[in-house]
């Protein structure tokens, strides 16, 4: 690799250090030894691998797509590795693949877990938990901006009136990047705190709620949200994950130059009112609403958690707003709201073309007031097209095992859309440590397909098979 993926990935193991180093420093406070060895080892090796990638030798070349899709996939393979070490070295005697599975699940916002009773686990561990989610969240941030020129040029554009893509400002950015990215957690630890939450539980969910994570400091999440107010409130939070991050900055720093950014989030507030009004019509009477929102936004923001009072017939209902996801520039997955959005309204203009030639008006795009570009809308359909091959081939993995065709089904689109399973998707039984080692991989290999896409893969098989 060379010299900008090493500095890449030795930010990040950096930063894996420090959060070791809070674990020491928490467990030595609260007398929770069990584990601190296995915090140190990981602050030792993340200080290595750290300190090897920054001191190799800068090299001057010209950083293409296919070298910062390789940056990103190996982040997400090698970051993991160092963050399964507490878990492989704790008490709780995991094996290496099971460690590997729930870093893998932490980092990429998954939040699939192999501990079946959270109330056992030590303290520190549940913190740790829950900071692979926080790290893996901003990973997936800088992720994105690294990748933007595959998935989206015009949210590019969009984008420089925040962003700066200039090289000589790289650790500017990214500085900028993780200052607003660690306001917003230090903000919604501040307000669960203030409704009451308990500071350790505020502190956790505070990191998997920005990572749009899955990770609980408890069993159930009703024994957290046990009154209307916080169910209103935890929903509320949910979706900082379903906008933009750069959403905050927009309304604290607002100017004319950022309407056009502005605009993506104007219609996911939309989308969302719309869905809240029609949920609250329906099933207002039937059931506890407060309940059905903290459903509903968990669902458009990927992160899966629900109340064990979640309605079952809606579990179909869930997994399609799962799918659609929040948006571009959110720890989200999904397909992505103005993809489809898009898509849509590209094909109804298409149609109306058919009838009225010579009356229709050229088509604009609503969120960045720009032209559609037949480029971008074919990366669309091709975004849609590969979502589909990914769950057919990991649903057809999934059922020659001993797991029902139903249950490979919707385990396949939460992997994907990188979202936990719970009692709103009929999994929340679901035993993931006793699953079969090569359901295990097939599992850890998807979900970081569901977080980089498909698309990055097919652009490094393309390099071997056509070097031209």
């Amino acid at each position: 690799m060379n010299y900008f993926s090493l500095m890449y990935l030795g930010l990040f193991s950096f930063l894996i250090s420090i959060l070791s180093f809070f674990n020491i420093i928490y467990s030595y406070y609260f007398n929770l030894y069990l584990n601190i060895d296995s915090y140190i080892y990981s602050l030792i090796l993340s200080l290595i691998f750290g300190c090897i990638f920054f001191l190799k030798k800068k090299d001057e070349f010209r950083i293409s797509i296919y070298h910062k899709i390789i940056t990103v996939m190996s982040g997400y393979i090698i970051l993991p590795l160092i963050i399964s070490v507490p878990f492989y070295f704790s008490i709780y005697n995991l094996s290496f693949l099971d460690s590997y599975f729930e870093s893998i699940s932490g980092f990429t916002s998954t939040g699939f877990t192999i501990f079946d009773n959270i109330k056992h686990i030590d303290e520190s561990l549940i913190i740790w938990r829950s900071s692979s989610q926080w790290i893996g969240g901003l990973y997936f941030l800088f992720s994105i901006i690294l990748l933007i020129d595959i998935f989206d040029e015009n949210l590019k554009k969009s984008l420089t009136n925040f962003f700066s893509f200039d090289k000589s400002e790289t650790l500017k950015q990214a500085s900028k990047i993780l200052i607003l990215y660690t306001s917003l957690t230090l903000g919604i630890f501040l307000i669960l705190n203030i409704f009451e939450f308990r500071t350790f539980n505020s502190f956790n969910l505070s990191m998997s709620l920005i990572s749009s994570g899955g990770f609980l400091p408890v069993n159930n999440l009703s024994s957290i949200v046990n009154t209307n107010a916080k169910e209103i409130i935890f929903s509320l939070l949910m979706l900082i994950s379903f906008f933009s991050i750069f959403l905050s900055y927009n309304l604290l720093f607002f100017k004319s130059k950022n309407i056009n950014f502005f605009h993506e989030d104007i219609y996911l507030f939309l989308y969302l009112t719309t869905l809240i009004i029609i949920f609250f019509v329906i099933f207002n009477y039937d059931y506890n609403f407060s309940s059905i929102l903290i459903s509903l936004t968990s669902s458009v923001s990927n992160i899966g958690i629900s109340l064990d009072d979640s309605p079952d017939n809606l579990s179909f209902v869930f997994l399609i707003l799962t799918i659609i996801g929040g948006s571009f520039f959110s720890t989200s997955s999904g397909i992505r709201f103005f993809k489809l959005y898009s898509l849509f309204k590209f094909s109804i203009n298409d149609l109306i073309l058919h009838f009225r030639p010579k009356n229709i008006l050229l088509n604009k795009h609503m969120f960045l007031n720009l032209s559609f570009e037949k480029k971008e809308v074919n990366k669309y359909f091709f975004s849609v097209i590969l979502f589909i091959m990914s769950l057919f081939i990991l649903s057809s993995l999934l059922s020659i095992t001993d797991i029902s065709i139903e249950s490979s089904f919707k385990l396949s689109i939460l992997t994907l859309m990188n979202t936990v399973n719970s009692s709103m998707h009929g999994l929340s039984d679901f035993n993931f440590q006793e699953l079969h080692y090569f359901t295990k991989y097939y599992l850890i290999i998807f979900m970081i397909i569901g977080r980089v896409e498909l698309i990055t893969l097919l652009i490094i098989l393309k390099k071997f098979l056509f070097k031209n």
